[in-house]
């Protein structure tokens, strides 16, 4: 190549999301000397909230949430990977998913991104506050429900969380959500959800109402009040010593009955290449290697990186470097539930999470709650035709 190429990214404002893309771009650059490439954040509620079209206009790469690949689809606003790589590099993507993380950004027939990030809520304790109060881990939700009456456990309830824990239960009773196009859930396994939900939500401290993942991770380790969180999007930066002023150990989540699981919406991120890229097999090419095995065990893991490979998550330093997080977890991401990806979701998930959050804070009809969800759900489905 023989002029310079400049390309721009908008990654999440953490350090599993912000640091690995710019070390990664630096090595990028290292290998092919006339590309630069550099990399902006952005809030985590940002992450969730705008607009990828509006994105897509400013960056030629994208670090992006699975659910808005539908939106993607009809707008064009990013590319098909499989227009550009080479069909055996996608096989080798999915043949080495972390749960349906590649399928998660696979829509009408075209892979939107790559999937570098692989996330789902799972728990989290703190090995030496359990020790401390002679506790072990709790097995079921009635274990679970009882060190939550003792003051010693958290989880994230900001209304996005709320949604999705509202979902694990909900899977977790066997019924997956919005699988009818007029109602989120059948009202017998709503409302028992939400039953559960609440119950739990009544005995943790009330600041959990205004906290995400990380905000639970950090009021875990800055302060010794919290031993246990049964579920919150697992970040195993906080499984790495150093990290934090204490360190976290995760799991997988309790049973309902000790013999089913809980089962938790997919999270992670995906890699994006913009349509207004004006370098696209640049980009191409950065994004291939990226998600790549070699990178995702090696550079984009030792800087921080959750994976989305699975040669990552079984690769035994990785799991050296984090206190065994990605083996403890990695039955909780291979059960976990793809939430829906159409069109107009982001739309109910923009609200509902609003409507759960607030029967947990306030109470009320489960009837009602459900029936207010599913109002949302309808406006969501009409915005396909808009």
């Amino acid at each position: 190549m023989s002029e310079n190429i400049t390309l721009k990214g908008i990654t999440w404002n953490h350090s599993r999301g912000f640091v690995p893309m710019t070390a990664t771009a630096q090595r990028f650059s290292e290998l092919n000397p006339s590309v630069n490439i550099t990399w902006e954040k952005r809030s985590l509620q940002q992450f969730a909230d705008l607009s990828i079209q509006q994105l897509a206009e400013r960056y030629d790469l994208l670090v992006i949430d699975h659910p808005w690949a539908g939106f993607a689809a009809k707008t064009g606003s990013i590319l098909p990977f499989d227009k550009y790589l080479p069909a055996n590099y996608l096989k080798d993507q999915e043949l080495n998913t972390v749960g349906p993380s590649y399928e998660s950004y696979n829509y009408n027939g075209h892979q939107w991104a790559l999937a570098i990030d692989a996330a789902t809520p799972v728990a989290a304790s703190r090995p030496d506050l359990l020790e401390k109060h002679n506790l072990s881990l709790p097995k079921t939700y009635d274990d679970l429900l009882t060190m939550a009456k003792k003051g010693l456990v958290a989880f994230p309830i900001i209304p996005i969380d709320s949604l999705m824990t509202f979902y694990t239960f909900c899977c977790s009773l066997g019924e997956d959500p919005c699988q009818q196009d007029d109602s989120v859930i059948s009202e017998a396994t709503g409302i028992k959800a939400l039953q559960l939900y609440r119950e739990l939500a009544l005995n943790i401290d009330p600041a959990c109402f205004n906290r995400n993942p990380i905000q639970t991770y950090e009021a875990m380790t800055l302060s010794d009040d919290i031993a246990y969180c049964p579920f919150a999007y697992g970040y195993s930066n906080y499984s790495r010593d150093g990290y934090a002023r204490k360190l976290l150990h995760f799991h997988d989540m309790v049973t309902l009955d000790g013999k089913t699981y809980l089962r938790s919406s997919l999270g992670g991120t995906g890699l994006a290449v913009s349509a207004n890229c004006k370098y696209i097999d640049i980009a191409m090419q950065y994004a291939e290697f990226v998600a790549s095995p070699d990178c995702q065990r090696g550079l984009y893991t030792d800087n921080g990186g959750q994976p989305g490979h699975l040669a990552a998550w079984t690769d035994k330093a990785a799991n050296g470097k984090t206190h065994n997080y990605f083996a403890n977890t990695l039955p909780a991401l291979q059960r976990a539930y793809l939430r829906p990806r159409y069109f107009g979701h982001m739309f109910f998930q923009d609200h509902a999470g609003d409507v759960v959050r607030d029967y947990l804070m306030n109470g009320g009809d489960e009837k009602q709650v459900l029936a207010q969800m599913d109002d949302i759900y309808v406006q969501s489905k009409l915005k396909v035709q808009e």
